[in-house]
């Protein structure tokens, strides 16, 4: 069936339907340059509310499992491909990339020249689109788009109640409380996998519940939207700085700037993909990693120190405090998708508690 791509902007694509049917999706556009890793994108909770243009032009040859998601169901709001594999050639597919669409009903659009698009996003961050079968009026296409919001998608991604991930045992290195904000299963199973007992917690945890646990570690989670939202929402955080070892990835890494007095601000048109260069200051030594967020860092709080730059576009990436006992990156080290050279930072946060516990509390 015939589907339109219609931007804010007054730009129209024309495919076709791709899975399930829908007459209209609004979502704010965006691209991801990875050339595979898309039911990983798929079920990232930091992509809620957002349409995923896949940038690399045939999507769905290896088909779905269900090892390599991220999250119990998809979080994207639409899918936009040049072309889906009919037919995918793996030992693991379970599913189709269409009967997964239509399944989970996420409206999907192929066809589209996708190269394209997304030299369009990358002037117009921020962009809001349509995918629709109907024909729309232009004040139709004016309303829709001028109403759509994804203020509120952190509330709709994350838990409401805080569950166990791995139970503490007699081998657990550490207790983590991890804040969640639309957290990825792969970093709960990363730090799982070094002997860490986790307890999932709401993000609008107090103090007092997540101390109640007495956890070694606070780690704030990755998650979508634009972390001065949540602002107001950080003053839990004051009691455990400089007292326990507080770290975190991608919107985790922006909301510590915040809540220690740093600023954060929208990318021009987003870092998505798995093929970001970054250099790691302290070891000088540069790592490709796993990239999806709209904002960053752009004022460091004080009496923190820069550890990782993007060297695309010189934004920050990371930061460490050994007076605040805060340590975190803006990429995404669990990768999923994307390439594992970060994955060494779970470690790294790891090797960093043991630093504090071996000194103490300043």
């Amino acid at each position: 069936m015939k589907a339109k791509l219609i931007l804010d902007n007054g730009d129209i694509f024309i495919g076709k339907t791709l899975g399930y049917i829908a007459e209209t999706t609004v979502a704010e556009l965006v691209f991801n340059t990875s050339m595979s890793g898309f039911q990983e994108i798929m079920t990232d909770p930091s992509y809620y509310g957002q349409m995923v243009t896949m940038s690399y032009p045939l999507v769905g040859n290896y088909g779905f499992n269900a090892d390599d998601i991220q999250s119990l169901d998809p979080k994207i709001s639409a899918l936009i491909v040049k072309e889906d594999c009919k037919f995918p050639s793996n030992f693991r597919c379970e599913m189709t990339l269409r009967n997964y669409l239509r399944q989970y009903k996420i409206p999907g659009i192929k066809g589209v020249d996708t190269r394209a698009l997304v030299r369009i996003i990358r002037e117009s961050p921020g962009m809001t689109a349509i995918i629709t079968t109907k024909d729309l009026t232009q004040q139709q296409i004016r309303t829709l788009c001028s109403e759509f919001s994804n203020e509120n998608a952190i509330s709709k991604v994350a838990c409401k109640e805080s569950f166990d991930f791995s139970p503490i045992a007699k081998n657990t290195r550490y207790k983590i409380a991890v804040i969640d904000y639309g957290v990825k299963r792969s970093i709960l199973t990363n730090f799982t996998e070094l002997n860490c007992a986790i307890r999932v917690f709401p993000y609008t945890s107090t103090s007092a519940e997540i101390e109640e646990w007495n956890p070694d570690i606070i780690f704030l989670s990755n998650g979508p939207g634009d972390p001065a939202v949540l602002y107001n929402k950080l003053g839990f955080l004051q009691p455990f700085f400089g007292k326990k070892p507080i770290t975190g990835i991608c919107l985790g890494h922006q909301l510590l700037t915040l809540a220690l007095g740093g600023e954060t601000s929208r990318l021009n048109y987003g870092h998505r993909g798995g093929n970001h260069p970054v250099l790691d200051i302290i070891k000088d030594k540069v790592l490709v990693t796993s990239q999806n967020h709209g904002y960053f860092a752009s004022k460091l709080p004080k009496d923190v120190i820069e550890t990782h730059k993007n060297l695309i576009d010189q934004t920050n990436e990371g930061m460490i405090s050994e007076k605040l006992w805060v340590k975190s990156v803006q990429f995404h080290p669990e990768a999923g998708p994307g390439p594992n050279d970060g994955k060494v930072l779970f470690g790294e946060f790891l090797d960093f508690a043991d630093k504090f516990y071996q000194k103490g509390a300043n």
